[in-house]
Formats: C-alpha cells, sequence, structure tokens
C-alpha cells in the first residue's frame, strides 16, 4: 500500500481484555465462522423450497421471489450503516444481539402461518444477518494479530464462498428427507451454537471517535443500496424497461452520486471515506470481489437447471454435483494466505482471476448433453480454485485499506460489494441465458403444437413440462430444449469469460503491490515492504 492516505479520524480502540492467544484464537475463527455460515445458508437455502412454499401458502412466483429476495435486499441495504454502529458501540454486542434477533426470526420462519408473515420474519432475518456479517469479519481483522490475520481471513473467504453451496446441499437434504419447514432448523442450530461460543470466546472491542455519527451518509447509502438491487432483482422478472423499474434505477444511482458527495464533504467525519478508492488495495479489491462472486452466482443460476432439466437430476443430487467447485474454492481460500506471502497479493489474485476464466472457458468449450456432468467436471475444479485464490488476498486489500477504527466499515463494504456482485451476476448470465434459449429454439420447433411451442419458448423447465401433451413430438422437443439451453449456457459462458478476462488484465494493471515480510522484525509490530 502507499502511503498518500487521507488523515483518518482519531479514534482509540475500547477493549477490557489482553491479546487472546493461540487456542483462544481457534475458538474465535470458529465462533464467527459458524455465525456467518448461518448467515450465508440462509441467503441460498430457500431457494429449493420455492414450489413447496407456492402450494403450502397459495402464493404466486413473485411472492414466492419475494420471500426469498427481501432477505438479501435487507441485509445488502443496511450492511454500511450497522457495520459502522457496530464499531462505536461495541463488536460483542453487536454480535450477541444480531444472533439473538436472527434465530427468533428464522423460529418464526419455520412456522410461519402465511406468506406475510414469512415475509416479515424474511426481512427481520436479513437486518439481523446485516448485524452480524460484518462484524464476523471485523472481530478477525481487530482481534487477530497480523502474521496470523491472512490465514484467518483465509478460513471466513472460505465459508463465504463454499458456505451457500454448502447451505443449498443441506436444504435440500432436509426437503427430500423431511420438510421444508425443516430448513429453518439449520440456521437456529447454528446460531445456538455460536451464540453459547461469542458469550464465551469472542473479546469485545469497540472504537471511539471524535466525530458524531454519519446519519445522511447512513441513509443515502441504504437508499442507493435497495434501488440498485431492488432493479437487479426485479429487472428480469418485470422487464427492465418496466416504469418501477427504471425509477428505482434513478432513486439508485442518484442516491449513489448524493452519497458520494456528501462522503467527499465529511472527508474524515465520513461513514466511507470514499477519498480511499484511489488506493490500489481497496479499489483492487472491492472490483475483484464484485466480479468473482458475481460470476460465481451466475454460474449457480446456469448449473442447478443444467443439473435438473438437461440431466435429470434431483434437487439434492444437483447440489452434491456442486460441491467439488464449493470444495476446492474452500481449501484454496485457507491456502492463499501462504501463496500470496511468498509471490504476493497481486501476483496470487492474478493467477486465481486466471485460473477462473480458464475454467469458464473449459465449461464453454465442453458442455454437450451427451457428455453431461463430465463435460464441465474439469471447469468447476479449475473455478473453484482460481475463485478460492482471488477471493482471500482481495478480502484482506480491502480490510487493510481502511483503519483499525473502522474495521466494521471495512467488513461491510467487503460485504455489500458481494451481495452486489451475486444480484449483477445473477441477472446478467441468467438473462444472457434465456435469450440465447430462445433464440436456439425459436426455429427449431416446427411440427410443435402451437401452444406448447409458445410455452417451449419460455424456458426449459416449461419445456420439460408440457412435453406429454405433444405426443409423437415429444422426444425431439426434449433433446431440442435440452440443446438450445446448452447453446444458451455457452453464450453466457464467453460473455463471462470476457468478463473475467477484463478483470485480469485490470488486475496486472491496477492490482494491489507485491509485498513481502521484512526479515527480523517485531512481531508485535509486522511491517511490510514493496517487492515490486
Amino acid at each position: 500500500m502507499s502511503s498518500n492516505l487521507p488523515p483518518q479520524a482519531a479514534a482509540a480502540p475500547v477493549s477490557g481484555e489482553g491479546t487472546p492467544d493461540a487456542r483462544q484464537l481457534r475458538a474465535i475463527l470458529i465462533t464467527v465462522s459458524i455465525a456467518l455460515m448461518a448467515v450465508i445458508a440462509s441467503v441460498s437455502g430457500l431457494n429449493v423450497a420455492q414450489t413447496h412454499m407456492a402450494v403450502e401458502f397459495s402464493a404466486s412466483q413473485t411472492t414466492v421471489l419475494w420471500i426469498i429476495n427481501i432477505y438479501t435486499l435487507a441485509l445488502a441495504a443496511l450492511l454500511l450503516p450497522l457495520g459502522a454502529i457496530g464499531d462505536r458501540l461495541g463488536r460483542k454486542p453487536m454480535l450477541i444481539t444480531g444472533l439473538i434477533i436472527f434465530g427468533a426470526a428464522s423460529v418464526v420462519a419455520g412456522l410461519a402461518p402465511s406468506a406475510a408473515v414469512m415475509i416479515g420474519a424474511r426481512v427481520a432475518a436479513g437486518i439481523s444477518a446485516a448485524m452480524i456479517m460484518p462484524i464476523t469479519l471485523a472481530v478477525i481483522t481487530s482481534t487477530f494479530p497480523e502474521e496470523e490475520r491472512g490465514k484467518a481471513i483465509g478460513v471466513w473467504t472460505g465459508v463465504a464462498g463454499g458456505g451457500g453451496i454448502l447451505g443449498m446441499f443441506l436444504s435440500a437434504l432436509l426437503v427430500d428427507v423431511a420438510d421444508w419447514r425443516w430448513l429453518f432448523v439449520l440456521p437456529v442450530v447454528l446460531v445456538v451454537v455460536a451464540l453459547a461460543m461469542t458469550l464465551k470466546s469472542v473479546p469485545n472491542s469497540r472504537e471511539r471517535s471524535t466525530h458524531s455519527f454519519d446519519t445522511i451518509g447512513a441513509l443515502v447509502s441504504t437508499i442507493a443500496v435497495i434501488g440498485v438491487i431492488f432493479v437487479l432483482q426485479e429487472g428480469p422478472e418485470r422487464g427492465w424497461t418496466d416504469p418501477v423499474t427504471l425509477i428505482s434505477l434513478a432513486v439508485g444511482v442518484v442516491a449513489a452520486i448524493a452519497f458520494v458527495a456528501w462522503e467527499l464533504h465529511r472527508r474524515d467525519a465520513s461513514l466511507l471515506d470514499v477519498r480511499l478508492f484511489r488506493e490500489r488495495g481497496l479499489a483492487s479489491g472491492s472490483i475483484t470481489l464484485l466480479v468473482v462472486f458475481g460470476v460465481q452466482a451466475g454460474i449457480a443460476v446456469l448449473l442447478f437447471p443444467f443439473f435438473q432439466a438437461v440431466l435429470g437430476w434431483s434437487g439434492l443430487l444437483s447440489t452434491v454435483a456442486m460441491m467439488p467447485m464449493a470444495v476446492m474454492m474452500m481449501m484454496t481460500s485457507g491456502l492463499a494466505p501462504k501463496i500470496a506471502a511468498k509471490i504476493g497479493a497481486r501476483s496470487t489474485m492474478t493467477v486465481g482471476v486466471a485460473l477462473s476464466t480458464l475454467g469458464l472457458a473449459l465449461m464453454a468449450l465442453f458442455v454437450s448433453v451427451d457428455g453431461g456432468y463430465l463435460s464441465i467436471l474439469s471447469g468447476m475444479f479449475a473455478m473453484g480454485i482460481g475463485m478460492g485464490l482471488s477471493m482471500t488476498p482481495s478480502t484482506e486489500a480491502i480490510t487493510s485499506s481502511l483503519p483499525r477504527a473502522k474495521q466494521g466499515v471495512a467488513s461491510a463494504l467487503n460485504d455489500v460489494t458481494r451481495e452486489f456482485g451475486t444480484a449483477l451476476g445473477v441477472a446478467m448470465l441468467g438473462a444472457l441465458l434465456a435469450n440465447g434459449y430462445r433464440s436456439a429454439i425459436d426455429d427449431k420447433l416446427d411440427g410443435i403444437p402451437p401452444g406448447a411451442a409458445d410455452t417451449a419458448r419460455e424456458g426449459i423447465a416449461n419445456a420439460i413440462e408440457v412435453v406429454p401433451g405433444t405426443g409423437s413430438h415429444a422426444q425431439d422437443l426434449i433433446h431440442t430444449a435440452q440443446q438450445s439451453f446448452v447453446d444458451g449456457w455457452q453464450q453466457a459462458m464467453w460473455a463471462g469469460v470476457a468478463v473475467m478476462a477484463g478483470l485480469f488484465l485490470y488486475i496486472l494493471a491496477r492490482g494491489p503491490k507485491n509485498t513481502t515480510p521484512t526479515p527480523n522484525h517485531d512481531a508485535g509490530a509486522p511491517e511490510a515492504v514493496s517487492a515490486r
């Protein structure tokens, strides 16, 4: 990092406990990882229960999607303000409060008698998740000594990256062997364990600032995030030119511009000092996480219908099929700090992005109906390894760019970037897949009854649904829909390759500086020297 940082607000850490030993640090890391897993698993877990909720609540698909998406919307909107409040009020009390509310909201959701109650419970869960998620990373960055921090962040990023897939697997398992309402048992159990361990193991820390809390910045940032995330979630459903979509986009963009202007005005007293984005670490780390998480989320949108509609697998088997990518991601996230210590953060990120790009290209080149799962397995492995290598140094670049007094804000920025990337990736790659599928199937429906053909154009799941009514054309329609899906898949994958290739060039040019530890420095005050 260069040293031309703007002056920071005076702040003094307040903690009543000494430096934790190795055993305590291990307990802290386990605790925050379990808390994070509860939040991450709840982002994707309900996806496997959409049909069940629609039937039980007599709800439309739009309502079901709101039950799923409102959680992410509340989470993303409040990450920055609640992360900053946690810095001031104390990270341990904030984590405890968030866990209690999150657990209670999960219980209410599991027992909800109607869609309205379920939506309310999901809003409460999203708000409390915004209290938990940034604090888990802030506890690591404010507690762990610098020589151990990278490894701890590697574990955190592994859970954040692979936890969603693991959560979907456990959720699908519960739906298959029990009932969809048992999905909420998983987060409740995780919360109870995390709460007990937090009370016992996590030290408290908070920062005293000489400046008042940036209330206006917090409100404007919330409006900006809600506006943009709403567009990304609702745009594919409502249409990108729908008045509601356009108004939401305008509100989000105007609020984002106003937020930047206000934060520049507040300078050292700002919620987020936007001047820090001139620094390579913060800018490149944020952009890398935005793109990598966007591609990962978009890939999930493509993989599940491939497994279920093309290969004919169950929801549970489909989530199992995703596990190689999740496992490789979690493993390499833990190894990334060691690699970065040897070759530098920028080099590690560059290798990771290159491998992720290779994985996308392999899937685009070799995916086929006849090749099945094996035709994409090598690409999934490469993507998992690449994402793991790129996520950890990106996260560390963000957290190290902000002072200790604002680690809650740094962690929240890291999380907001992930949520934006996820929403953007799902919207972009999902739209490309849908458009590619329609273009491919349009001229292959000769002989299919007009009503069935119109339904088949809507998507591969719709095509499979109307197959029984097409008589002798049934097998032809199945094969046509499957091949058209693969054609659309390839278009989306090549678009992902182009985006990742652009990120690769950006990291080469503007990635964080490679650093190596200075030999014989004092362990209590580690330093770094530029390697290039």
